[in-house]
């Protein structure tokens, strides 16, 4: 017989552990702004703080922060935008001819495009379904989501960059006496690299934006700057960002001529092999520190949890896991340090120290 007896404390704290779950799944999508305006935190906090060292008001260091960065992304998406409708027109008025130079192309290599009829089957496309009525309806509400997202996420980011200091006191409060040091060390590795992550995904998108507009340049297909832009942004989206710098850019190389397309769809996918196996590691070897395998399930376990935003938040995610890990084993092993690293950040100014 078993016999289970339970006080009324411990109905209280079942009660509330439900509550508080039943509270994190409607709340859910609000914790991800919240986490995504942490993680933006933690790549601006150093500039904000190199700001306030050369005498600008904190608040004053925030606002330029957030308007250099906001100026900087509004530039990039007015080059994006036009050039990726125009390309889609162009796609949409050509795409029966494009498809029979695919047809002949690949006959020339041998292959039987007699059932291909693919002219046809382009022909045949309803474009008109395919941006308008419901599905208009659709990618209006995603935009609206998406502005009302991106606009709070800016905000939050501003608060916990103005407010990083009464935060951290606010976080100390709770922490036992003596603990003080682990904690500040803790917090530093945990924004060393969060924020290196950030920030080098910046670096890595710059130099494929750069490769892909020289290489779009040479070959001479148009709208070269606006396809190296895209594939700098599809960059941040690991795997699938791959994809996305590299079909674009292929269709565009298509309208000039086969063979251009091959070359571009070559040299893109040569750059992903370079990207993966030799700038990646050394761009985010100091602070990611996270083997090939984690990083490959960590993005697929987001993409399946959340979507697009899990992908997105998975290598952050998991970077901060790393760093909980070797804070559990240190304090299991206090003779070894796995919390031990460089202190510098990758593309972060150097940690100035005010004069007495």
């Amino acid at each position: 017989m078993l016999k289970v007896e339970v006080s009324y404390r411990g109905l209280i704290v079942v009660g509330l552990a439900i509550l508080s779950l039943w509270a994190l799944v409607q709340l859910w999508p609000l914790m991800l702004l919240v986490i995504t305006a942490f993680i933006f935190m933690a790549a601006l906090l150093p500039y904000v703080e190199w700001l306030c060292r050369r005498g600008l008001p904190r608040v004053v260091a925030v606002l330029l922060m957030l308007v250099a960065v906001l100026s900087i992304v509004g530039g990039l998406l007015s080059i994006v935008v036009p050039a990726v409708v125009d390309e889609f027109r162009d796609l949409r008025q050509n795409l029966p001819e494009d498809a029979r130079l695919f047809e002949e192309f690949a006959a020339d290599f041998g292959f039987d495009t007699e059932n291909w009829d693919l002219e046809e089957r382009a022909g045949d496309i309803d474009w008109t379904s395919l941006v308008s009525g419901r599905a208009a309806v659709d990618y209006g509400q995603k935009l609206v989501f998406g502005f009302v997202s991106a606009f709070t996420v800016i905000v939050l980011s501003a608060y916990l960059l103005v407010d990083t200091r009464r935060l951290n006191a606010f976080l100390y409060r709770f922490v036992p006496p003596g603990r003080e040091p682990d904690v500040e060390h803790f917090l530093q590795a945990l924004n060393r690299v969060v924020g290196g992550y950030v920030r080098g995904q910046i670096i890595t998108s710059l130099i494929i934006a750069v490769y892909t507009m020289a290489v779009l340049f040479v070959l001479g297909v148009p709208n070269a700057v606006a396809f190296g832009v895209l594939a700098g942004f599809a960059d941040i989206i690991p795997l699938v960002g791959a994809l996305i710098s590299v079909v674009p850019a292929t269709l565009a190389a298509f309208q000039e001529s086969p063979t251009t397309a091959i070359i571009v769809l070559g040299a893109l996918l040569a750059y992903q092999q370079f990207e993966d196996r030799f700038l990646v590691p050394r761009v985010y070897g100091q602070t990611l520190n996270l083997p090939a395998l984690v990083v490959l399930v960590a993005v697929l376990a987001g993409g399946e949890l959340l979507g697009i935003p899990g992908i997105l938040l998975a290598l952050p995610a998991a970077a901060a896991g790393r760093v909980f890990l070797d804070y559990y084993l240190d304090s299991r092993t206090p003779g070894i340090n796995t919390m031990s690293g460089p202190t510098s950040q990758v593309a972060a100014p150097d940690n100035e120290k005010k004069e007495a």
